[in-house]
Protein backbone atom coordinates (compact mmCIF):
# COMPACT_ATOMS: atom_id res chain seq x y z
CA UNK A 1 0.00 0.00 0.00
CA UNK A 2 1.24 3.47 -0.84
CA UNK A 3 0.60 5.66 2.23
CA UNK A 4 1.77 8.96 0.77
CA UNK A 5 3.78 10.50 -2.05
CA UNK A 6 6.20 13.39 -1.50
CA UNK A 7 7.74 15.18 -4.42
CA UNK A 8 7.58 17.84 -7.11
CA UNK A 9 4.18 18.79 -8.56
CA UNK A 10 4.76 18.45 -12.30
CA UNK A 11 1.13 18.93 -13.34
CA UNK A 12 -1.76 20.33 -11.28
CA UNK A 13 -5.39 20.46 -12.37
CA UNK A 14 -8.50 20.65 -10.17
CA UNK A 15 -8.99 16.88 -10.66
CA UNK A 16 -5.54 15.36 -11.26
CA UNK A 17 -2.01 15.98 -10.07
CA UNK A 18 1.25 14.43 -11.28
CA UNK A 19 3.96 14.14 -8.64
CA UNK A 20 7.54 13.25 -9.49
CA UNK A 21 9.15 11.40 -6.59
CA UNK A 22 12.69 10.06 -7.05
CA UNK A 23 12.36 9.84 -10.82
CA UNK A 24 8.92 8.16 -10.78
CA UNK A 25 5.82 10.07 -11.86
CA UNK A 26 2.60 9.32 -9.98
CA UNK A 27 -0.83 10.34 -11.24
CA UNK A 28 -3.21 11.07 -8.37
CA UNK A 29 -6.91 11.84 -8.60
CA UNK A 30 -7.69 14.71 -6.21
CA UNK A 31 -10.65 16.71 -4.93
CA UNK A 32 -11.09 20.47 -5.27
CA UNK A 33 -10.39 20.67 -1.51
CA UNK A 34 -6.91 19.21 -2.01
CA UNK A 35 -6.34 21.34 -5.13
CA UNK A 36 -7.15 24.50 -3.17
CA UNK A 37 -4.33 23.64 -0.74
CA UNK A 38 -1.68 22.75 -3.34
CA UNK A 39 -2.37 25.14 -6.21
CA UNK A 40 0.30 27.59 -5.03
CA UNK A 41 2.89 24.93 -4.14
CA UNK A 42 5.72 23.55 -6.29
CA UNK A 43 6.27 20.47 -4.14
CA UNK A 44 4.62 18.75 -1.24
CA UNK A 45 3.19 15.60 0.30
CA UNK A 46 -0.16 13.98 -0.48
CA UNK A 47 -1.64 11.10 1.53
CA UNK A 48 -2.86 8.40 -0.82
CA UNK A 49 -5.34 5.58 -1.24
CA UNK A 50 -4.91 2.97 -3.97
CA UNK A 51 -8.38 2.05 -5.21
CA UNK A 52 -8.38 -1.30 -7.01
CA UNK A 53 -11.14 -2.39 -9.37
CA UNK A 54 -11.25 -5.12 -12.00
CA UNK A 55 -10.40 -2.72 -14.79
CA UNK A 56 -8.27 -0.09 -13.05
CA UNK A 57 -5.87 0.72 -10.23
CA UNK A 58 -6.41 4.38 -9.33
CA UNK A 59 -4.37 6.40 -6.86
CA UNK A 60 -6.27 9.10 -4.96
CA UNK A 61 -4.41 11.93 -3.24
CA UNK A 62 -5.41 13.98 -0.19
CA UNK A 63 -3.79 17.03 1.37
CA UNK A 64 -4.95 16.07 4.89
CA UNK A 65 -5.38 12.73 6.68
CA UNK A 66 -8.90 13.74 7.76
CA UNK A 67 -9.99 14.06 4.12
CA UNK A 68 -8.53 10.63 3.32
CA UNK A 69 -10.30 9.06 6.31
CA UNK A 70 -13.62 10.60 5.26
CA UNK A 71 -13.08 9.36 1.69
CA UNK A 72 -12.55 5.81 3.00
CA UNK A 73 -15.71 6.08 5.12
CA UNK A 74 -17.70 7.26 2.10
CA UNK A 75 -16.53 4.47 -0.23
CA UNK A 76 -17.45 1.93 2.46
CA UNK A 77 -21.12 2.87 1.94
CA UNK A 78 -22.96 0.58 -0.47
CA UNK A 79 -23.52 2.36 -3.78
CA UNK A 80 -20.92 5.10 -3.18
CA UNK A 81 -17.94 4.67 -5.45
CA UNK A 82 -14.60 6.45 -5.41
CA UNK A 83 -15.69 8.95 -8.07
CA UNK A 84 -18.81 9.86 -6.08
CA UNK A 85 -16.81 10.20 -2.86
CA UNK A 86 -14.35 12.51 -4.64
CA UNK A 87 -17.26 14.56 -5.99
CA UNK A 88 -18.65 14.88 -2.44
CA UNK A 89 -15.28 16.05 -1.12
CA UNK A 90 -15.00 18.52 -4.01
CA UNK A 91 -18.46 19.94 -3.24
CA UNK A 92 -18.06 20.40 0.52
CA UNK A 93 -15.18 20.76 2.97
CA UNK A 94 -14.58 17.53 4.96
CA UNK A 95 -15.80 19.04 8.25
CA UNK A 96 -18.96 20.42 6.58
CA UNK A 97 -19.64 17.05 4.97
CA UNK A 98 -19.13 15.23 8.28
CA UNK A 99 -21.42 17.69 10.03
CA UNK A 100 -24.16 17.22 7.40
CA UNK A 101 -23.96 13.44 7.80
CA UNK A 102 -23.94 13.48 11.62
CA UNK A 103 -26.85 15.93 11.70
CA UNK A 104 -28.78 13.85 9.14
CA UNK A 105 -29.00 16.77 6.70
CA UNK A 106 -29.96 14.74 3.60
CA UNK A 107 -31.04 17.86 1.68
CA UNK A 108 -27.52 19.26 1.86
CA UNK A 109 -26.13 15.93 0.62
CA UNK A 110 -28.70 15.75 -2.20
CA UNK A 111 -27.40 19.11 -3.48
CA UNK A 112 -24.17 17.32 -4.47
CA UNK A 113 -24.04 16.14 -8.09
CA UNK A 114 -24.66 12.39 -8.28
CA UNK A 115 -26.28 12.06 -4.84
CA UNK A 116 -29.99 11.33 -4.86
CA UNK A 117 -32.44 11.05 -1.98
CA UNK A 118 -31.85 7.32 -1.41
CA UNK A 119 -28.06 7.66 -1.57
CA UNK A 120 -28.14 10.57 0.89
CA UNK A 121 -30.32 8.58 3.30
CA UNK A 122 -28.04 5.52 3.02
CA UNK A 123 -24.92 7.63 3.66
CA UNK A 124 -26.51 9.17 6.77
CA UNK A 125 -27.77 5.78 7.99
CA UNK A 126 -24.42 4.02 7.57
CA UNK A 127 -22.02 6.80 8.63
CA UNK A 128 -23.87 8.93 11.20
CA UNK A 129 -22.79 6.82 14.19
CA UNK A 130 -19.25 6.19 12.90
CA UNK A 131 -18.56 9.88 12.25
CA UNK A 132 -20.35 10.93 15.46
CA UNK A 133 -18.04 8.70 17.52
CA UNK A 134 -14.92 9.77 15.64
CA UNK A 135 -15.73 13.45 16.04
CA UNK A 136 -17.90 14.04 19.11
CA UNK A 137 -19.59 17.41 18.70
CA UNK A 138 -17.51 17.93 15.55
CA UNK A 139 -15.29 20.38 17.37
CA UNK A 140 -11.89 21.10 15.93
CA UNK A 141 -9.09 19.37 17.77
CA UNK A 142 -6.88 21.72 19.78
CA UNK A 143 -3.94 19.58 18.63
CA UNK A 144 -4.55 20.26 14.94
CA UNK A 145 -1.66 22.70 14.35
CA UNK A 146 1.04 20.95 16.38
CA UNK A 147 2.54 18.22 14.19
CA UNK A 148 4.31 16.49 17.09
CA UNK A 149 1.06 16.17 19.02
CA UNK A 150 -0.86 15.37 15.82
CA UNK A 151 1.55 12.50 15.07
CA UNK A 152 1.05 11.16 18.59
CA UNK A 153 -2.73 11.46 18.18
CA UNK A 154 -2.65 9.58 14.86
CA UNK A 155 -0.54 6.83 16.44
CA UNK A 156 -2.92 6.45 19.40
CA UNK A 157 -5.93 6.30 17.07
CA UNK A 158 -4.12 3.67 14.98
CA UNK A 159 -3.67 1.67 18.19
CA UNK A 160 -7.46 1.64 18.58
CA UNK A 161 -7.88 4.41 21.16
CA UNK A 162 -10.90 6.68 20.70
CA UNK A 163 -10.02 10.12 19.32
CA UNK A 164 -11.47 12.03 22.28
CA UNK A 165 -9.63 9.86 24.85
CA UNK A 166 -6.39 10.17 22.90
CA UNK A 167 -6.71 13.97 22.62
CA UNK A 168 -7.37 14.33 26.35
CA UNK A 169 -4.43 12.07 27.24
CA UNK A 170 -2.06 14.04 24.99
CA UNK A 171 -3.27 17.34 26.45
CA UNK A 172 -2.65 16.03 30.01
CA UNK A 173 0.84 14.81 29.09
CA UNK A 174 1.82 18.07 27.36
CA UNK A 175 0.45 20.17 30.22
CA UNK A 176 2.44 18.13 32.74
CA UNK A 177 5.65 18.25 30.69
CA UNK A 178 5.62 20.87 27.87
CA UNK A 179 9.31 20.21 27.12
CA UNK A 180 8.62 16.79 25.56
CA UNK A 181 10.02 16.72 22.03
CA UNK A 182 9.85 13.04 21.03
CA UNK A 183 6.64 11.54 19.66
CA UNK A 184 7.49 8.17 21.23
CA UNK A 185 7.68 9.71 24.73
CA UNK A 186 4.36 11.52 24.29
CA UNK A 187 2.71 8.27 23.14
CA UNK A 188 4.16 6.23 26.03
CA UNK A 189 3.10 8.77 28.65
CA UNK A 190 -0.33 9.20 27.08
CA UNK A 191 -0.90 5.45 27.13
CA UNK A 192 -0.17 5.41 30.87
CA UNK A 193 -2.86 8.07 31.50
CA UNK A 194 -5.61 6.33 29.52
Amino acid sequence: MIAFVRGQFVLKTPAVVHIEANGVGYELQISLETYSHIQGLDKGLLYTHLHIKEDAHTLYGFFEVAEKELFLQLVSVSGVGAATARMMLSSMKPDELSRAIVQGNTRQLEAIKGIGKKSAERIVLELRDKLGKAKPGLNISPLINNTLEQDALNALIALGIARSSAEQAIQRVMKADPSLSAVEEIIKKALKTI
